[in-house]
């Protein structure tokens, strides 16, 4: 009895194993998918824009590094201890020869600054200003012990002449970097947006044309219902009724066909847009023409100032001309200047130190003078002047190239929304033409061919209008891409990516 009541745990188990699994299947969500939440679904899941943004965020924080160099440094060397027992060759004077001296000598010492960069009017001078605390003990050996204590404060002033302001150009680097990168983050997003697009009208297509078939279908049907009433007073029924069962067998073959590959590329996109496989994704197929009026001038101002490619070619001009001026100054003449002023005290005791302390200073220049480098920073010099025309040229080339596709995209957009609002218009005409057809056949002043030519006439004119909105979705699109401005949202896709 147990194994037998063991199988039948077993056998139902197995039964509605099935069930439950199709069950669970069917627990998750359906998404409606427009254009707008299918961009939307791809910008938050793409890993190439978390990685952009991880990127961004990356230079945001060097800048900041950067610009904290303006702001003042406090550190503190220390060496603690410094051994030396060693010997080694020194020159005596009054030997007139090289003698091996022995060291043996210990060192303890420390240093604490305060550095801060000169800043004049808000700008950087390259120079550094610090405060400075220097003690250390210093215990010779040798025989006996000879111990001595040195402490000053003082003051040190650093400035370089006639070099690049190396920490302005670094600063100003950092600014440029960033720029670029949310530049580029822009344009890959644009390009992602650019794909989505070519795969969702696809699928929207094959959406569209699984309805209309199905809509044909419903009128097929009808129109059978009225050769069937009809038959037995019509001459040729017959043929009729079986002419209208081809009609409706081939119609039913393409909706299966436009259905298909819709379930196909929905299952592409869910993968595409990491959408979770239990959920469920319904493409709308509702045509909403919305013309919008674009002018080529407005179109090009925009391109001209909007698009990341000319902005990113300014940005790489003149990170060419800092590296250019970082070249002039290559073995090039320069002065160093070092000013140092405050107290010091040496003793041989360490109580001692902080009274009496004498005043300290010193003045240093230093000079580079370049003699000869057999024309090393010349041809140096060149090549970072060719770097900035190659760019240059590059700008000029970016500049034709967007002015031809932003007219190209306009004059497309034109096109197809003028064919689309014809067609829209022609659609409804032809739907009238077809619901009277119906009537006539039905009162048998029209032949079924004639009927049937009325129905392929508005199937023909759907399709057609299809194709027209999709030209014409996808020279708008076209148009954003290029100029960086969504006409339909009033915006410039800058501001929407970067919010």
């Amino acid at each position: 009895m147990r194994r037998i009541g063991a199988v039948l745990l077993l056998g139902i188990f197995n039964a509605l194993a099935p069930v439950a699994t199709a069950w669970s299947r069917q627990g998750g969500a359906t998404i409606c998918l427009t254009f707008d939440s299918a961009v939307e679904i791809g910008m938050a899941r793409s890993y190439r824009i978390k990685q952009l943004e991880l990127d961004v965020r990356r230079r945001r924080a060097w800048l900041q590094a950067q610009r904290a160099g303006l702001k003042s440094k406090v550190y503190m060397t220390i060496h603690a201890p410094s051994f030396n027992a060693l010997g080694e060759y020194k020159w005596n004077s009054v030997l007139q020869k090289d003698e091996l001296v022995r060291q043996n000598n210990q060192t303890w010492e420390m240093q604490l600054s305060i550095r801060q960069p000169v800043i004049l009017f808000g700008y950087p001078t390259d120079g550094y200003l610090s405060l400075n605390y220097r003690v250390y003990k210093y215990l010779q050996l040798d025989g006996y012990r000879d111990i001595s204590y040195y402490n000053r404060y003082f003051l040190k002033f650093e400035q370089p002449f006639f070099l690049p302001n190396r920490l302005k150009n670094a600063i100003e680097n950092a600014e440029l970097d960033l720029q670029e990168r949310e530049l580029e983050y822009i344009r890959d997003r644009v390009v992602l947006l650019r794909d989505l697009a070519d795969e969702y009208y696809r699928l929207f297509s094959y959406a569209y044309q699984a309805e209309t078939y199905k809509r044909q279908l419903q009128t097929l049907d009808s129109i059978r219902a009225i050769v069937e009433r009809g038959e037995s007073g019509r001459d040729g029924g017959q043929i009729e009724r079986m002419q209208i069962q081809v009609e409706i067998a081939n119609t039913r073959e393409k909706m299966l066909q436009s259905q298909s590959s819709l379930r196909l590329g929905i299952a592409e996109l869910k993968r595409h847009l990491r959408i979770d496989e239990e959920d469920s994704v319904y493409i709308p197929p509702t045509i909403e023409l919305v013309p919008v009026e674009v002018t080529l001038e407005d179109a090009l101002e925009k391109g001209y100032n909007l698009n990341p490619r000319l902005r990113i070619l300014h940005i790489q001009q003149r990170q060419r001309r800092l590296e250019l001026e970082e070249t002039k100054s290559w073995n090039s003449f320069h002065l160093n200047l070092e000013v140092t002023y405050g107290l010091e005290k040496e003793d041989e005791t360490y109580r001692q130190l902080a009274s009496e302390m004498d005043r300290s200073y010193s003045v240093s220049v230093n000079a580079y003078v370049p003699i000869w480098d057999w024309g090393q920073r010349k041809f140096q010099i060149e090549a970072r002047s060719l770097a900035i025309e190659q760019v240059e040229l590059s700008m000029e080339e970016a500049r034709h190239q967007i002015r031809s596709d932003i007219a190209n995209a306009v004059a497309n957009l034109r096109e197809y929304r003028e064919r689309a609002l014809s067609l829209a218009n022609h659609l409804e005409i032809a739907r009238q033409m077809r619901r009277m057809s119906v009537e006539q056949f039905e009162q048998r002043r029209i032949t079924l061919q004639d009927l049937l030519q009325t129905v392929h006439r508005e199937l023909e004119t759907e399709l057609n209008y299809l194709e027209a909105y999709l030209g014409y979705r996808k020279s708008l699109i076209r148009l954003t891409t290029e100029t960086y401005f969504d006409y339909e949202k009033g915006k410039s896709l800058l501001d929407l990516f970067l919010q």
